[in-house]
């Protein structure tokens, strides 16, 4: 899998730099940062823009690039100790998804299931600044079956909806999960009604909805922090 990107590049080297496989360097870089990479232990190439522009299929590689391990999502096995686990249905912009993965981990979340069945995970990653890397993540074909399982083992079921409940006045049990759908059309009714409640965002002006990545990060506090 091929990364790029400075900031995860360097997120990389100082807490998984056992993921390098090869290193692409497109830029001169800093001597003691050179000095760091090279005490990896792998290859490293340098390679101009041409190269590097196809290696991240035209993205802005800032000059770092890399091979690396490939992802290893978790199974669902993984989650049965976990006491908040986020849900997300057919979520399709990668930089939501990734936006999600930061705050899930910086608010306390402990594993994301994506229901996906065309995830680009090397998106994810970069859109995280590699947060992807700090939390568990389960990719998901079976949403439904997922929350039968959940529920069979503790979890209550939390739907984000517009009409839910008030967030800051919801109830919140020790085995929480908390379901976004997608972008345009949201949850379907039909997982909806399999959820025990729905929550929603009460806006003090009239706007319709916010970006589901930053609604994410408020219902995530006040279901986690309070």
């Amino acid at each position: 899998m091929i990364i790029y990107g400075k900031q995860l590049f360097l997120h990389i080297l100082d807490v998984h730099k056992q993921n390098f496989k090869e290193i692409y360097l497109a830029k001169e870089i800093d001597k003691s940062l050179f000095a760091k990479i090279s005490r990896l232990g792998v290859k490293i190439l340098k390679i101009d823009n041409k190269k590097a522009q196809a290696l991240a299929h035209g993205g802005n590689h800032q000059g770092f690039l890399a091979k690396v391990d490939e992802f290893e999502f978790c199974e669902i096995a993984d989650l049965k100790e976990a006491k908040f686990l986020v849900i997300l249905w057919n979520l399709s912009d990668i930089g939501n998804i990734g936006a999600i993965v930061r705050s899930a981990y910086a608010l306390g979340a402990d594993a994301i299931c994506v229901v996906s069945k065309n995830l680009q995970i090397e998106g994810v990653i970069r859109a995280s600044s590699g947060a992807a890397y700090e939390i568990k993540i389960a990719r998901i074909d079976d949403g439904a079956g997922l929350i039968n399982e959940l529920k069979q083992i503790g979890f209550q079921i939390f739907a984000a909806t517009m009409d839910g409940e008030d967030i800051k006045t919801a109830k919140i049990g020790a085995k929480t999960a908390l379901i976004l759908g997608s972008e345009g059309e949201g949850i379907p009714q039909k997982i909806v009604t399999k959820c025990d409640h729905s929550v929603s965002i009460k806006m003090k002006h009239g706007w319709d909805s916010l970006n589901v990545s930053a609604a994410f990060a408020i219902i995530c506090d006040r279901m986690i922090n309070g």
